[in-house]
C-alpha cells in the first residue's frame, strides 16, 4: 500500500506536541487591529492548543503526525 500524503495546508498551519496535541497560531490577528482592544491583541500573541473536537479534524489530514 502506498504512503498516505499529508495535506500541504495543514503542515504549514499546525504542529503536533510530544503528547499529541495540536498547536496553531491565534486567530483574529491579521488585520483590523485598531478596532481591537489592547487586551485582545495581547492575548492573541503566539500560539494556542486546539480543543479536542477541532484537533480530531486536523489530525485526519496529518496521517503520520
Amino acid at each position: 500500500m502506498p504512503k498516505m500524503k499529508t495535506k500541504s495546508s495543514v503542515k504549514k498551519r499546525f504542529k503536533l506536541t510530544a503528547t499529541g496535541k495540536v498547536v496553531a497560531a491565534q486567530a483574529g490577528k491579521q488585520h483590523g487591529m485598531i478596532k481591537r482592544t489592547n487586551k485582545q491583541i495581547r492575548n492573541q500573541r503566539g500560539t494556542t492548543i486546539l480543543k479536542d473536537c477541532d484537533a480530531q479534524i486536523v489530525k485526519k489530514f496529518m496521517p503520520y503526525g
